[in-house]
């Protein structure tokens, strides 16, 4: 939010203006909805002649400490689930490389042993820290607006999304060189359930964040 529509709707409701002619001048002006929503937002409904400011959210480090363990762990725990769901799957379909080779299946069980004591440890610290945040954030409904909070939401959004394009134009790579295999498609469909999982929680999440300050 800039301090020009901030300074213009701060007067303008000083002097007495409705919302719905401050919102109606500003978007005929060129402002984004969305901008002069917040702006008004900043402001509560009050009776007195001059605007009363709300209380606004603010960083703070412990904060961004919370929000940083919480998708770090989360990161970690999504890509345990896939090594061990990818091991699975290399020891129920091996393929001719892999059998030529003694010591496959160790390697796999190895893998799956080891992202088996990483889910062990930070899937339940993510629990952890978000059940602390989302009760933080039922005492203060204000923290929903947290920057970090939104920040690192829409860079897991990217990430996701990245990552779900790039499994499927691989998919779409075996098919055209015929070299499809049920194994293939199988480590495609963790993929896609994994990454679509996240994107289609955290997308709900901001889609119920906008329902609610409408």
């Amino acid at each position: 939010m800039t301090n020009e529509l901030q300074v213009f709707v701060k007067e303008a409701l000083a002097k007495g203006i409705s919302r719905e002619k401050i919102k109606t001048a500003l978007v005929d002006a060129g402002w984004q909805a969305d901008e002069v929503h917040n702006a008004l937002a900043s402001y509560a409904e009050s009776d007195l002649s001059v605007p009363v400011p709300k209380r606004r959210p603010y960083l703070s480090a412990r904060e961004a400490f919370m929000y940083l363990v919480m998708f770090l762990t989360l990161y970690i725990t999504s890509f345990s689930v896939g090594t061990i769901l990818f091991q699975i799957i290399n020891l129920w379909y091996p393929d001719a490389a892999q059998l030529a080779y003694s010591y496959s299946s160790d390697y796999s069980t190895s893998l799956i042993r080891s992202a088996t004591a990483a889910i062990i440890i930070t899937f339940p610290i993510f629990l952890f820290v978000a059940r602390i945040l989302i009760n933080n954030i039922k005492r203060d409904p204000s923290k929903r607006s947290s920057l970090v909070r939104k920040w690192l939401t829409y860079i897991t959004l990217y990430i996701a999304t990245g990552i779900i394009i790039g499994d499927l134009i691989t998919l779409v790579t075996y098919v055209l060189n015929g070299d499809l295999t049920l194994r293939f498609v199988l480590k495609v469909l963790v993929v896609l359930v994994i990454a679509g999982s996240i994107f289609g929680y955290y997308l709900w999440d901001l889609r119920t964040e906008e329902k609610e300050t409408v």
